[in-house]
């Protein structure tokens, strides 16, 4: 603790414990005791309590009141516990009296303030915070605690709640780790003293009547064998599941009990500590029961966990899949009568009729389906799943379940009418199945399909009834499933349908752009621009695009009434221009889609559109261009940046100055690349006066770039001047690679060097960018290459480097300026002493 806070230490105590004050805003007391708890981590020794007796008298002084405050009670309970987590410190605390009558029976939980469930939590915080020693742990086992915590598990506040079974998990950990056990059996007398307290209680609860004991236990087991202690202890874990698995056992067998929900997920937990990472055991048949046992709706998050799992028995992995297929066998069997289809699946793992049943239910239909579709996308996402999916099948059932829901399909079956009827227009379910149908376009076996895939995709695309939300989702799933399909052309000269369906799809695009709806509008020019990205080197691609009125429309949307379809028109713009206007071969006929009316639209948009997002959008668009060589040779680049960076320099959004310094950034590296001798290395001599370095000075000069970067290093914004100084300071190492910086005193008598001294002082003292003059003012002058050489290597851009990036707040929230503030806000210092923040 620094001087300075050891003073104004004693006056906030003193505050605090005051009943006549008005009571502090929570956060000044939550980081009061991040402070606290910053200071005992760091110094477990007693001196902090014995250096600051202010802190002893604060929780006497507390304890005196005869009806303290809740917030004021809650941070003593917490900062008690702070001071208490070192042995020596809780020693000094117990010989003052105080821990006892903070945190035993004659404190608050005897009181009328536990009533509030902030007490109540912050007392659960403090036990917490204290427990990291023996004596803690023994002296609250002995003092009644354990029952406290106990009770606190089933409290009607799900905070502390989830608190007390937290603390639970911390002591058994702790106990099993501090307390020295005997040889370990299943026994309980072998579990260290509070361990075994805190497993009898896990046992009683279990085989008590009471529903809510059971769902405590279950709850707590299931955090236990969740952390620490289920994968750092395997004996002890095998211990305590060997104690409690004939009790999960007859949960599971029966069906009445309300704890079955909670089971899948203590099961799982239980699946990926150590102890029982072998296929042999009866913990696997025991899971394998529950896959059987549980509904579909439990069981499919504990077979989707079994199926990331690396070491589950492969039975119960195909056990696990088969549980997760089940409502899509299904499906597909509704669809059509039994022979015509065998569906996914050769048998079941539980009664058919059970998922028919939840299929054939309004209420619960949706409910299972997106379910086990989200379930499906998250197995089609691992790179390495060890069980085999049947992709055909599944995007069988997949199509069926897309066309149920918007009523193209009628099938024939009473369970495939009543699962139409409960499916129609149900936008939750086509979101997911579509999510499903993306995440199979890796899968090369489904090729057999395509035609058909297609055929509902469009459907879907040219549906009036398709909401926006679902538009989005098709067109996703349909851009990966084109770039599937062009590979699958590349490979396949003679595939006849991929240029009618990209015809198809461009027809449906068109009419789309032209939607009244502006969700619609956006969605269908982000669908375009995902194409372009993918499928632009691709010849058959090109002439359909080319051919079509996909760019007249798009270049239209670029004076849309909606800022978000200005900014997507403007992408799209931008990606369409190198196949359009700034490839080798000549647009077609009549294209009216060129350059330069092109460049000159998008630079309106960045001068004068009244919206951040469309300037944003051609910031990043030129940027892109740039890196892709699109805007020309050196001459006509130099004279793009120069403008582009005229314009943005002024916007009023940092982020647009932001894309400025990128493109600024990229502009540099092209251009050194270009001039240098060794394109890939800094230049290898130390003298600045050689003709690439006059020649690139001479360019960034005539640009304009360093009254944009030094302007920037001053922005308001804070990311835009630490941009402008990582550019700099890049620039820097490129003319002084070997650190052979300029003297700033040797410089400073020449007319050059005394304005270069000037700008490091007004650099250091951070002018705003409004006021920074760029017009040669006080003898600087940006466009002079001899100038500014002098400044790369005379400004200390490393220490302006490192002051940008320190945090905003390493003055403001020091623990200083924290005391001050909540000294002003009792009143007992003046307002010119405070540092608010």
């Amino acid at each position: 603790m620094t001087r300075e806070c050891a003073v104004l230490l004693p006056g906030v105590c003193a505050a605090l414990a005051d009943p006549r004050q008005p009571g502090l805003d929570d956060t000044c007391l939550e980081k009061l005791l991040d402070w606290f708890r910053s200071l005992t981590w760091f110094d477990p020794t007693v001196e902090l309590v014995q250096d600051n007796p202010c802190l002893t008298e604060l929780l006497s002084s507390v304890l005196a009141l005869a009806d303290p405050s809740p917030g004021i009670l809650s941070f003593t309970l917490q900062l008690a516990g702070i001071l208490a987590s070192s042995e020596s410190r809780f020693q000094h605390l117990q010989q003052e009296k105080l821990l006892g009558r903070l945190f035993g029976p004659e404190g608050p939980r005897g009181g009328a303030a536990w009533e509030e469930a902030s007490v109540r939590s912050a007392w659960l915080k403090g036990v917490h915070s204290m427990l990291h020693h023996l004596p803690a742990l023994h002296c609250l086992c002995s003092t009644g605690g354990m029952d406290v915590i106990f009770t606190l598990q089933g409290d009607p506040s799900l905070f502390v709640a989830s608190a007390a079974s937290q603390l639970l998990v911390h002591m058994l950990t702790f106990s099993l780790e501090s307390e020295t056990p005997k040889a370990l059996s299943t026994k309980d007398c072998d579990w260290p003293g509070c361990a075994q307290m805190i497993v009898k209680h896990i046992k009683e609860s279990l085989q008590s009547s009471s529903a809510s004991h059971i769902e405590q236990s279950l709850k707590l087991l299931s955090s236990l064998f969740g952390s620490c202690f289920g994968s750092c202890y395997a004996a002890w874990t095998e211990a305590l599941w060997l104690d409690i698995a004939k009790q999960i056992e007859s949960f599971l067998l029966e069906e009445t009990v309300q704890a079955q929900p909670l089971l899948a997920n203590l099961l799982l937990n239980v699946a990926r500590s150590p102890a029982f990472c072998g296929t042999e055991g009866s913990f696997w048949a025991l899971v394998t029961s529950a896959l059987e046992h549980l509904t579909p709706v439990q069981a499919g998050p504990l077979a989707v966990g079994l199926l990331k799992l690396c070491k589950c028995p492969q039975d119960v992995r195909i056990q696990a899949l088969t549980v997760l297929l089940q409502p899509m066998d299904c499906i597909l069997r509704a669809a059509s009568q039994p022979l015509e289809c065998a569906g996914l699946l050769d048998e079941s793992v539980s009664d058919p009729a059970t998922v028919e049943s939840l299929l054939s239910s309004k209420t619960s239909c949706a409910g299972l389906l997106c379910q086990t579709l989200t379930h499906l996308e998250k197995l089609l996402s691992l790179k390495h799943l060890r069980v085999d999916l049947p992709c055909v099948s599944l995007l069988h059932s997949l199509l069926t379940i897309l066309q149920f829901c918007n009523g193209f399909l009628s099938p024939t079956s009473p369970l495939g009418s009543t699962i139409s009827r409960n499916l129609i227009n149900c936008f939750r379910v086509q979101k997911s199945a579509l999510d499903v149908l993306a995440a199979l376009s890796e899968k090369k076996e489904c090729d057999t399909l395509i035609g058909n895939l297609f055929d509902v995709l469009l459907a879907y695309l040219q549906s009036p009834n398709t909401s926006p939300t679902v538009l989005k989702k098709t067109f996703q799933a349909t851009s990966k499933w084109l770039v599937h399909l062009q590979e699958l052309s590349s490979s396949n000269s003679q595939w006849p349908q991929t240029e009618k369906i990209l015809e198809d799809v461009l027809v449906v695009l068109q009419k789309r752009l032209c939607s009244p709806c502006w969700e619609v509008r956006d969605s269908s020019l982000e669908f375009l621009t995902s194409m372009v990205k993918c499928l632009r080197d691709h010849k058959e691609f090109r002439q359909c695009l080319l051919s079509s009125e996909v760019l007249r429309l798009t270049e239209n949307l670029l004076e849309d009434p909606e800022s978000y379809v200005r900014a997507s028109a403007v992408t799209a713009v931008g990606h369409l221009a190198p196949i359009a206007c700034f490839a080798p071969e000549s647009p077609v006929t009549g294209n009216q889609y060129n350059k330069e009316s092109i460049v000159a639209k998008l630079q309106e948009i960045l001068s004068t559109d009244s919206e951040g997002f469309p300037r944003r959008a051609v910031i990043s668009i030129f940027t892109t261009w740039l890196r892709e060589g699109c805007t020309g040779q050196l001459e006509d680049t130099e004279h793009f940046v120069s403008r582009v960076i005229q314009t943005v320099e002024h916007d009023l959004d940092w982020e647009v100055r932001l894309g400025g310094l990128e493109l600024v950034e990229v502009f540099c590296s092209q251009t050194i690349c270009q001039l240098s001798q060794c394109p890939y290395a800094p230049v290898s001599s130390a003298v600045p006066s050689s003709t690439p370095q006059k020649e690139l000075l001479q360019v960034f000069c005539q640009a304009k770039l360093f009254g944009f970067l030094f302007g920037s290093l001053c922005d308001c914004d804070k990311p835009v001047g630490q941009r402008a100084c990582d550019v700099l300071v890049g620039l820097r190492g490129h003319f002084y690679p070997m650190s052979t910086l300029e003297n700033p005193q040797e410089i400073e008598d020449s007319p050059a060097g005394r304005g270069i001294a000037w700008l490091q002082r007004t650099l250091r003292q951070g002018s705003l960018a409004q006021n920074f003059p760029v017009d040669g003012d006080v003898g600087v002058d940006f466009q002079d290459p001899e100038s500014m050489m002098l400044a790369l290597g005379a400004i200390d851009l490393l220490e302006l480097h490192d002051e940008l990036n320190k945090s905003s707040d390493h003055v403001e929230e020091s623990p200083q300026s924290l005391l001050q503030d909540i000294l002003a806000a009792v009143g007992t210092i003046e307002d010119n002493e405070v540092d608010c923040y």
